[in-house]
């Protein structure tokens, strides 16, 4: 099956379509893995609408926002004043190797499905924007998902901790959380609630 090009024309379209695509709370497994970090400069990739950038802020961290999307950007720059709260926000497509800096303590990427390939480059590209000493935070779902709740029929569009693990050099990262975590969720056909598990993977660059 053919990958659906996720690119910046669907996105904009795709956030056009709603006043508001998330739901406006930061992900759980980024408060959870963060809420104990000392502040410092962090990198949010995929920023959406903003929630996630917007918690990290407002806990005193230095946040660069960046996400393919303008109208995306645009709804998260406004949810930020809102909020009262200042973010430096970027337009980029990760997909064609825009740059990403260096030098956060802290990267963040949450649900970011790309194919396998594109998937890992990025992944090293993250890694290499981490600070010394700096954390590596990356988010997705996990491919046994696949046969619990719907989601696109492609499977080289999930991966596990372990496969982001193995694109990181142990003698240069301390793994510190590798695993696939349940969640429950009510199933939108059913209606009944179903465990599915997110993909965990936190590290800290020696």
């Amino acid at each position: 099956m053919t990958h659906p090009v996720f690119d910046k024309a669907f996105w904009d379209a795709r956030y056009a379509e709603a006043d508001a695509v998330w739901s406006g709370n930061p992900n759980p497994v980024l408060v959870a893995e963060a809420a104990d970090l000392p502040p410092g400069s962090a990198l949010d990739i995929g920023s959406g609408e903003g929630a996630d950038a917007i918690w990290l802020a407002a806990r005193g961290w230095t946040v660069t926002g960046l996400d393919v999307s303008d109208v995306a950007l645009q709804r998260a720059a406004a949810h930020a004043g809102a909020a009262g709260v200042r973010i430096t926000w970027r337009q980029a497509d990760l997909t064609l190797d825009a740059p990403v800096g260096t030098g956060f303590d802290l990267v963040t990427a949450q649900f970011m499905h790309l194919p396998s390939e594109q998937r890992r480059a990025l992944h090293r590209r993250l890694a290499a924007a981490v600070a010394p000493g700096g954390t590596l935070l990356v988010v997705g779902h996990h491919p046994s998902d696949l046969g619990t709740i719907p989601r696109p029929p492609l499977p080289d569009l999930f991966f596990t901790a372990s496969d982001v693990a193995a694109e990181l050099n142990p003698d240069q990262w301390e793994v510190l959380c590798e695993e696939a975590r349940p969640r429950p969720v009510v199933h939108p056909d059913s209606g009944l609630t179903v465990t599915i598990h997110d993909t965990v993977l936190r590290a800290r660059r020696r």
